[in-house]
């Protein structure tokens, strides 16, 4: 109290007592005159006191709402201060460093208004650098034509002007305006191209550029760069890069030929020359061919016709070389031993040529095809037909084998008979190999036919079919074999058993040797055998030869021995005291096969030998 009485004047409070001193005597004057009793005055008095606190009270009340309305109106400026540095991103620690400094509410009062109208001043600054880069954004955006692609960048919030917002705003800016300048040197890129594909197609650029869109022909700034015009511009470089590539196969194709026929009918090279041009670009790739007009319209017009005449010309000789392929795939199909064309075919053919039927390119086009199939189908079948002439040759040899076989005089000391022998002893080596070779062939045929799914033929007629008729021929030739050398070896056991008339004296003269205890006399001789007169012997039934008897005994001369050597062996035999039991073993001892010069020198093993060299 007393110092809120120190802030108003002294003076006039002493001044105000006073006069409230000289009232209520006053006061007490009036009341005696009067003759108010005590209680009334006390009343009265209180009355009195009662209106001055509620004066009192009014005015504390109006000061209580004065003091509100600042505390709101600080509050109010803290709150727009708030928002503010909020939306600016910055920290408000002046106005609460104002706060605590402050005296009184209205200096807090007054400094919160000027913190804010600095606030106010940087949010409007930071508003309208937001607003100038939104507005370049749109005029990008405009230029580009985005804008509906993109509408949260031309969007402002008002909440958010901080300036991590401004630099992303900024960035984004940035990347327009590198799009911009992308998109127009894209533009200038494809009008260029655009400029280089009409010049070598023959075409009007200008023409071209504004169908796509007019302000392309104006200057870089006013240029569209928009995505239509873009997709336009990039749309047109296709289509003419299209055009492009087919007129360039058109006329590499029309160079190819007119090579072709130029080499065909050995044109001169002074008539070649006008169109060396062409001829130069027959492997170009798209990027090589730029020369003004190289494929326009007209300049493959001239060269299409220059085609057509060559091809004129060459009609006459083409039919010859249509003969000389066909010629050439009929002998490599016969050298792969594959069904040629016939004569009627080729016949056909030419007649179709001449009639106008077919085109003789495509025929020729499909011979050289067919003569790429039939290298590859030869080539495949390199193998088995190197494995199928052996194995005709080795048939060959075996049959050359079967006639010599038959032949009664082969072994006669005839001129040649020797080179014969040598030629027999090589052709049952090679028979020796057929079957080893005739089931690697079936191997190999039956992989080729898995692999290429068809049949594998030979001269018309399926290897396979050819291999199983030659194995079953080939067994029934073995079984007869065996058949007639059964029956050979039962007549010869059947001579053998017969007795001889000479067996009195025979058995004399054995009886005699054995008493004497001396040994019949045994020439010193090696015994031959080769497997070529064993498979002369077979084929010509000498098995009757191999009864048993001694070992290297030879046989008598006709002085002592007038019977046939088989028989007197088997005499011998039986008066030597041999036991039946023997007998039989020998007679069950495998045949032996001699050949023509030990037959001829008189050498036969015995059977009694061939056990022993059996066990």
């Amino acid at each position: 109290m007393n110092k809120f009485m120190s802030s108003i004047s002294r003076n006039k409070f002493l001044e105000m007592g006073r006069e409230r001193g000289v009232l209520q005597q006053e006061i007490q004057v009036l009341w005696d005159e009067i003759g108010e009793t005590e209680e009334d005055r006390e009343r009265m008095m209180l009355e009195m006191e009662q209106e001055c606190l509620e004066v009192y009270k009014r005015n504390v009340d109006k000061i209580n709402r004065s003091r509100v309305e600042i505390l709101q109106a600080i509050a109010d400026s803290e709150t727009e201060f708030e928002d503010i540095c909020s939306a600016l991103g910055e920290p408000n620690f002046r106005l609460k460093k104002t706060k605590q400094n402050a005296s009184s509410l209205k200096e807090v009062l007054k400094e919160s208004f000027e913190q804010l109208d600095v606030m106010q001043k940087v949010k409007s600054d930071r508003l309208n650098q937001f607003l100038e880069i939104i507005d370049q954004i749109r005029r990008i955006l405009i230029e580009i034509g985005q804008t509906k692609f993109n509408p949260s960048l031309i969007s402002l919030n008002e909440f958010d002007l901080s300036v991590r917002k401004l630099e992303e705003l900024q960035r984004k800016l940035h990347l327009l305006e590198s799009e911009k300048t992308d998109r127009l040197n894209l533009v200038i890129d494809h009008l260029s191209t655009l400029k280089s594909l009409c010049l070598v197609l023959g075409l009007n650029y200008e023409k071209m550029v504004y169908e796509i869109h007019p302000t392309l022909k104006e200057a870089e700034d006013k240029k569209s760069i928009t995505d239509d015009a873009i997709e336009k511009l990039g749309s047109a470089i296709e289509s003419l890069r299209n055009v492009k590539l087919e007129r360039m196969q058109q006329l590499q194709d029309l160079a190819t030929t007119m090579l072709e026929l130029w080499h065909l009918m050995d044109t001169p090279i002074e008539e070649q020359q006008s169109f060396r041009r062409v001829t130069c670009n027959i492997a170009a790739s798209e990027h090589e061919i730029t020369e003004p007009n190289a494929l326009s319209i007209d300049f493959i017009n001239h060269v299409a016709l220059e085609v057509s005449r060559l091809e004129g010309i060459k009609a006459s000789k083409l039919k010859e070389l249509i003969l000389k392929k066909m010629a050439s795939l009929d002998e490599l199909r016969r050298g792969a031993h594959l069904v040629a064309a016939s004569d009627n075919n080729t016949q056909s053919t030419i007649e179709a040529i001449d009639t106008g039927a077919v085109d003789p390119s495509i025929v020729l086009d499909q011979i050289e095809s067919e003569i790429c199939n039939a290298k590859d189908e030869v080539f495949s079948r390199k193998e088995i037909l190197e494995k199928v002439e052996k194995w005709i040759a080795a048939c060959e040899e075996e049959s050359w084998l079967e006639e010599y076989n038959r032949d009664e005089n082969r072994y006669s000391a005839g001129k040649g008979a020797h080179l014969a022998l040598r030629r027999a002893e090589k052709a049952r080596a090679t028979v020796n190999k057929i079957p080893g070779m005739v089931e690697t062939l079936i191997a190999k045929t039956v992989m080729w036919e898995k692999d290429r799914e068809k049949e594998f033929t030979y001269d018309s007629s399926g290897l396979l079919s050819m291999m199983e008729s030659y194995m079953n021929a080939r067994q029934e030739k073995e079984q007869e074999k065996k058949r007639q050398r059964e029956q050979r070896r039962l007549q010869s056991q059947q001579t053998a058993d017969q007795p001889s008339p000479l067996k009195p004296q025979n058995m004399k003269k054995l009886t005699k040797s054995s008493s004497s205890g001396r040994k019949p006399n045994t020439p010193i001789s090696t015994p031959r055998s080769t497997s070529f007169s064993r498979k002369c012997d077979e084929e010509k039934g000498m098995d009757g030869m191999s009864v048993g008897r001694k070992p290297f005994v030879a046989l008598v001369s006709e002085d002592n021995w007038p019977a046939t050597p088989t028989k007197m062996a088997a005499v011998e035999v039986e008066e030597s005291g041999v036991p039946g039991t023997m007998q039989m073993a020998d007679q069950n001892v495998q045949e032996v096969e001699y050949s023509f010069e030990e037959r001829r020198a008189g050498f036969v093993l015995s059977s009694a030998h061939m056990n022993c060299v059996q066990k």
